[in-house]
């Protein structure tokens, strides 16, 4: 399925936006552009951003076809690439309004890990919030968002393609709460 010229441009920009670069030990080695940072199998930092409604159910939402990795999966987590002169912290509460229009939050930190597949190396910082005003999904990034319980989450996973790092990062925070 062809990519729209919107989506096309969408891509274009993001391919070319700037990320921090880090070792495999997470030191900051500098900025290059995301598409550099694939092309050559670097290490980048992202976020992983579990949102919860009061109703402990899950927002998972469907990535536009523009997307370099994983476009037109299903994704458990809000998230992306940290800027070079981002937290990992401050790069969640951006995502989360980016991708989903969530902001004001109060976001937890759980942990750190490292993943790791031939196109994508990543050190995760997993975070959840709690929110259960309105989804504004940005055009761009997701073609729709929808709270499911858990067990959906899990249950659909195994029949529609999910984001690889986004599940481990649920499977993670899963089985850090004995859930």
């Amino acid at each position: 399925m062809p990519i729209d010229p919107l989506e096309a441009a969408h891509r274009a920009a993001s391919d070319v936006e700037r990320v921090a670069w880090v070792d495999a030990q997470d030191r900051l080695l500098g900025a290059l552009p995301r598409a550099e940072l694939r092309e050559r199998a670097l290490i980048g930092r992202g976020t992983f951003i579990l949102l919860f409604n009061g109703q402990g159910e899950l927002c998972v939402h469907r990535r536009t076809l523009s997307k370099a990795l994983y476009p037109g999966y299903w994704d458990v987590a809000a998230g992306g690439m940290v800027g070079p002169d981002e937290t990992y912290a401050q790069s969640a509460a951006r995502e989360l309004e980016e991708e989903l229009g969530v902001s004001g939050v109060a976001l937890q930190f759980h942990e750190k890990f490292f993943f790791d597949q031939p196109d994508n190396h990543l050190w995760c910082a997993v975070f959840s919030a709690v929110w259960d005003g309105p989804l504004r999904p940005q055009p761009e990034e997701v073609l729709e968002a929808r709270f499911v319980s858990l067990d959906q989450a899990q249950a659909d996973s195994l029949n529609k393609p999910y984001c690889p790092d986004s599940l481990a990062a649920l499977q993670r925070y899963r089985r850090a709460l004995g859930r």
